[in-house]
C-alpha cells in the first residue's frame, strides 16, 4: 500500500530546484506582464539565473510556463466564481466573473490568443486550465438560464470564446478603458432570453 502511494505522489524538489521553479516563476510574470506571452524564454532563464536547460527542465515549453504562471490567478477566479454562485442574482454573477476574466486576460499580451487556441488542443498545459474554468463558468450559466435571464441556448464554449475575444480587442485598444464594458453589455444583450408571448 505504502509503495502504490510512493508511485502516484511526485517526488518533492529539491531545494536548489523548488528554488530555481520559484525564480524562472517570478520572472516569467514579470515578463509576461511587461512584454507579453511571446517574452524570450532565454531572457527569462538568465534573469532567473539558470540556463534555458533548467528552464525546460522544469517547464517543457512555452504553454507549461504560460499555465504554471497563471494557475495562482485560475485559482483567484474559480474562488470568486464560488463566491458568486450565492448571488441574489444570477445574471449580474455571471457577468461579473465574465469581467474579472476579461481582466484577468488583458493583463498579460498573449494571454487571450493562447487561451483560444488552447479550446481546440485539450492535450495542452492552458487547456488543463481553462477546464476548470468552462466548469466554474458553466454552474454561473446554468443558474442564469434557470432565472430565465439568459437564453437556453447558450453553451459555455462559446461564452468563453467571446469572453476571449473581448480581451483581445481589449489588448489591441489599451486607450480604450471603456472597451471591455462595452462588449460585455453588448454580449449581454445577445445573451438575454426574449419573453415568449402569452
Amino acid at each position: 500500500m505504502a509503495t502504490e502511494i510512493t508511485q502516484a505522489s511526485p517526488r518533492p524538489m529539491r531545494a536548489d530546484a523548488r528554488r530555481n521553479y520559484e525564480r524562472l516563476l517570478a520572472e516569467a510574470r514579470t515578463a509576461f506582464t511587461a512584454h507579453g506571452t511571446d517574452a524570450s524564454l532565454e531572457d527569462i532563464a538568465r534573469r532567473a539565473g539558470v540556463g534555458i536547460g533548467t528552464l525546460y527542465r522544469h517547464f517543457p515549453n512555452r504553454t507549461a510556463l504560460m499555465s504554471a504562471v497563471f494557475q495562482g490567478e485560475v485559482d483567484g477566479l474559480l474562488t470568486r466564481s464560488r463566491e458568486l454562485l450565492a448571488s441574489p442574482e444570477p445574471c449580474r454573477a455571471l457577468v461579473d466573473w465574465l469581467r474579472a476574466i476579461v481582466a484577468h486576460a488583458s493583463t498579460y499580451r498573449g494571454l487571450s490568443r493562447a487561451l483560444m487556441a488552447a479550446q481546440t488542443d485539450e492535450a495542452s498545459a492552458l487547456s488543463r486550465c481553462s477546464l476548470p474554468m468552462r466548469e466554474a463558468g458553466s454552474r454561473l450559466l446554468g443558474r442564469a438560464q434557470q432565472a430565465g435571464a439568459v437564453r437556453a441556448d447558450v453553451g459555455i464554449s462559446d461564452l468563453m470564446q467571446l469572453t476571449n475575444a473581448i480581451s483581445l480587442a481589449v489588448e489591441q485598444s489599451p486607450d480604450d478603458p471603456e472597451l471591455a464594458d462595452r462588449l460585455l453589455m453588448l454580449t449581454l444583450s445577445g445573451l438575454k432570453a426574449v419573453p415568449s408571448d402569452g
